[in-house]
């Protein structure tokens, strides 16, 4: 059976990581772990679980995940944020695809989000397809920070897998409000420096176009009022971003929009490394 390296960014991630890990043992043949310098105990709690830790200062997401991607001594990889966990159902998945040898050089799954303690299954966050079992000798992390993703070649079939990849979002509203005034601040840099350009007209259309869609189009009403909260606080994003670019275009100075922490991910969780 060819073996699977696990592959994960850190950055204060002690809340989360233990739940990531125990729900990859049954899978990983390797943990890699690169934290970004945490001052909490995640380097403690990854060592536990056997995992192989590096550290480095955080590049950026794509490039931090990249560089784990590069320490990992399997062909294929399982790359997760620390706020992630497999279900049972997508664990008998990814090892049904290791006994029959990988047949596909990359795997997707949906991801389910955990916003507040509830799982939400309509909406833009469900069903959330994410490659991240691949054949890292041929697909790699790439799009614009903070929302990476695996590129996947126009020749390369991607394989559904059954499970779902359980995404420990925010656990409050404050935390998913935090997490955008972050991630707005480096999308809009990201796109500023990708050559992207807005307007008024995109600013005010953009927040109002996904809030319907994600509401009623995609049905995120169905969610109630964890429905509502996710739809008026990511309309809310869409604003910040296309905000925060414009006045990059007005004023190519960094130091215009403000980021917390060097680049937080998912909330409190940040891929960091």
């Amino acid at each position: 059976m060819e073996r699977l390296s696990v592959v994960i960014i850190t950055y204060n991630e002690e809340r989360n990581l233990a739940r990531c890990l125990e729900s990859v043992l049954p899978v990983a043949d390797e943990i890699v772990v690169l934290d970004s310098f945490s001052t909490d105990h995640t380097v403690e709690i990854a060592e536990s679980y056997g995992a192989v830790v590096y550290q480095q200062k955080f590049l950026g997401y794509i490039a931090q995940k990249n560089k784990a991607l590069s320490l990992a001594t399997s062909n294929y990889v399982l790359s997760l944020d620390a706020d992630e966990e497999l279900s049972k159902t997508l664990q008998q998945s990814i090892l049904k695809v290791k006994k029959g040898g990988y047949a596909f050089k990359a795997y997707k799954m949906n991801r389910c989000a955990n916003f507040c303690g509830k799982f939400i299954r309509h909406g833009a966050w469900y069903p959330e397809p994410k490659v991240r079992l691949f054949d890292r000798r041929v697909l790699n992390w790439g799009g614009l920070d903070p929302h990476d993703r695996v590129i996947v070649p126009a020749t390369t079939a991607v394989c559904p897998l059954k499970g779902d990849l359980l995404h420990y979002i925010c656990s409050t509203v404050g935390e998913l409000k935090r997490r955008n005034d972050n991630f707005s601040t480096i999308a809009a840099r990201s796109l500023y420096r990708a050559g992207r350009r807005t307007n008024w007209l995109k600013i005010l259309a953009s927040p109002a176009w996904f809030f319907i869609n994600d509401l009623f189009i995609r049905k995120g009403i169905l969610n109630g009022y964890r429905g509502w909260q996710i739809a008026v606080n990511q309309a809310r994003y869409h604003f910040l971003k296309y905000l925060k670019l414009y006045r990059l275009q007005k004023k190519p100075d960094f130091t215009v929009i403000k980021t917390n922490q060097p680049a937080e991910k998912k909330p409190v969780s940040h891929i960091s490394s």
